[in-house]
């Protein structure tokens, strides 16, 4: 049974990789940027199975403009994937005011505007599939990007929250949680903050780790998106790639280890 999406920042990176896995299977896609004119090669090659939007997530007024114009336009929506964002690197000093309130804006009240906009619709259908698209930096976290990690973690706690207020009126959330992978996160679509000398040792450490660890392709994960989407019930929580197991296990041990080390003086209170 074919599907109708809408998806979030499908100018680039998964957003489009799994707009264009849904089309071509014949699945139709709302698709947004914002910059529409990135999304006209999808237009050109899937015509009118694709319904490209201008949006930029902080704009709540415009999120639910978008929505009400994909749902006008397909009828109903199945899959709404709140995929824009970027990361933001920086330690936690460095960090401006301005571009902390821009990585919760687009990370966190972004998704946010999106999905209050898409659940009325998918209330009176009685379905539907939320995909937020957070990462392993939301279940755990690393310096140098500790305000996209408390973004991450922002969305990790409402949307499961979500999950409970929406499953027992069918509509399922599933957060996905990728690993390191070959996009553009890193690269053009990053904000840098400006460095602090006392910070480099730290910075350089986390440079020579990255180095290793060699990005997966990304391509590969439109098929396991595809699956989890047609999946009846699917998952809160999903890692894209194995690198997340064993980053997520060491950090769930150590927080039990000290929880339970500190106990007796946590009992005291």
């Amino acid at each position: 049974m074919k599907k109708t999406w809408f998806i979030t920042g499908a100018s680039r990176g998964f957003g489009r990789i799994w707009a264009e896995a849904a089309l071509s299977r014949g699945d139709r896609v709302a698709a947004t940027a914002r910059r529409p004119e990135s999304l006209e090669p999808l237009v050109d090659a899937y015509g009118d199975s694709v319904l490209p939007l201008a949006l930029d997530v902080t704009d709540r007024a415009a999120a639910f403009a978008a929505v009400q114009r994909a749902a006008d336009a397909f009828g109903r929506l199945d899959v709404v994937v709140n995929n824009a964002g970027y990361g933001l690197f920086g330690m936690v000093e460095e960090t401006t005011e301005e571009q902390a309130r821009a990585q919760l804006d687009t990370n966190v009240l972004g998704p946010l505007w999106v999905t209050q906009a898409a659940l009325p619709l998918l209330r009176a259908q009685r379905g539907g599939h939320i995909l937020q698209v957070s990462s392993i930096g939301g279940l755990a976290a690393f310096p140098s990007l500790g305000l996209y990690n408390a973004s991450k973690w922002a969305l990790e706690g409402m949307s499961e929250a979500l999950a409970q207020e929406v499953g027992p009126l069918g509509v399922r959330v599933t957060l996905v949680e990728p690993g390191p992978y070959g996009t553009d996160w890193s690269g053009s679509s990053a904000v840098h903050a400006e460095p602090l000398a006392a910070y480099e040792p730290i910075r350089e450490a986390r440079r020579a780790g990255a180095g290793a660890r060699a990005p997966q392709d990304p391509q590969t994960t439109a098929e396991v998106v595809l699956e989890l989407v047609d999946t009846d019930e699917p998952p809160l929580r999903l890692f894209l790639g194995t690198y997340p197991y064993p980053v997520v296990e060491a950090a769930y041990r150590r927080r039990l280890d000290t929880w339970n080390a500190w106990r007796p003086l946590a009992a005291r209170a």
